[in-house]
């Protein structure tokens, strides 16, 4: 009895081992200011780079990456200070040629891990900050990708715009002052150990496009939203996978951010995904919302209420969609949104488009 208990404990204490948790801290509280602002030369936390006032960024090293696990979560805090408005943020993992020590945002490839809007938040206030999780255990095989290691270093970004102006007149203490939000990036892995796949293939598609109607480098054709953009995969691929992300914006009187449309995918002219984005209550996240605002009312509302509307919710995050693609051959292929019903009122309001192709 003793030797099956000792079996049992010894069985069930390299289970946690295996399934343990470990938090890495990437950037701790860096300061984000005015992003229409000259960029500004306030210190950033150790190791971190501010690359605009809006963007932060610190090099994921190889000490780093030789503790994350198979699995792989992304924990954002944004806390506020002097802007009281909800603003667009985001997580991205940059691939910088091996051994740059700085580098310009527009010459280096990027994909987005993570999307989230800021809540009306007010820094004098109770509940002054907002965590936001996103699930990214795709990004292990990236990090650990030894192809990949011999040509970049890895980078990730932090990006939380935000202007002052309104908070300046309408929250104490903010009288010409310019920072906006503070924010903490943390990486939550387990330690069960990653090991890299041979088939692994990995192709950026487009970071943060903005897609609209209005402009011909924005769309395939002007008034219509849609846009398609090519790659060519190296070699055939057992499971590909497709990781989209989008939001609607444009908050002038009926735009975008206010109606919700309909989103078709296409992969190689072929129907993949039909999504809508919002549906959902935004009651949850009306206790990060602190400042009052024209979103939330001093009610509560019902759940239609919400979903009539809303795209998003002022304090959550922006899905990660993911796109199972089953073989795919290589050769060049097609990536295609389109969002027939947009309608850009006063040719106001954009939506962002991510996506990235991974395969096995």
């Amino acid at each position: 009895m003793r030797s099956f208990l000792s079996l049992f404990t010894t069985i069930f204490l390299i289970y946690l081992n295996l399934n343990a948790q470990k938090k890495l801290t990437l950037i701790e509280n860096g300061v984000f200011y005015d992003g229409y602002a000259k960029l500004v030369s306030e210190p950033t936390p150790e190791n971190v780079l501010r690359l605009k006032n809006d963007v932060l960024t610190t090099k994921i090293t190889s000490e780093i990456i030789s503790q994350i696990g198979i699995e792989l979560n992304i924990e954002v805090e944004v806390s506020a200070l002097c802007d009281n408005y909800d603003r667009i943020g985001n997580v991205s993992l940059a691939l910088v040629p091996k051994g740059t020590e700085k580098y310009n945002l527009n010459e280096v490839t990027h994909i987005e891990l993570g999307r989230f809007i800021t809540p009306f938040m007010h820094k004098n206030r109770t509940t002054s900050t907002v965590s936001y999780s996103f699930e990214a255990h795709q990004i292990s095989s990236i990090l650990h990708s030894k192809s990949l290691q011999q040509k970049y270093d890895f980078w990730v970004e932090l990006e939380v715009f935000g202007v002052p102006y309104a908070a300046q007149k309408e929250v104490k203490g903010c009288e010409g002052r310019i920072d906006v939000f503070s924010g903490t990036l943390n990486f939550i892995t387990s330690e069960k150990i990653y090991t890299p796949e041979e088939t692994f293939q990995f192709i950026p598609i487009t970071h943060k496009f903005l897609l609209y109607n209005y402009d011909i480098e924005h769309t395939d054709s002007i008034g219509k939203t849609q846009k398609t953009f090519t790659f060519e995969l190296p070699e055939d691929c057992q499971n590909g996978q497709l990781f989209l992300i989008t939001s609607n914006h444009g908050a002038n009187e009926g735009g975008e951010e206010y109606i919700r449309r309909k989103h078709i995918i296409q992969f190689d002219n072929k129907e993949v995904l039909v999504y809508t984005p919002g549906g959902k209550s935004c009651e949850p996240f009306r206790k990060f919302n602190t400042q009052g605002n024209g979103i939330y009312e001093r009610e509560p509302k019902i759940e239609e209420d919400w979903t009539s509307w809303n795209n998003w919710c002022p304090g959550d995050k922006i899905p990660t969609r993911i796109i199972d693609l089953g073989k795919v051959k290589k050769g060049k292929h097609t990536f295609k949104i389109t969002v027939p019903d947009a309608e850009f009122v006063d040719q106001q309001g954009y939506f962002p488009v991510s996506v990235y192709f991974i395969g096995s």
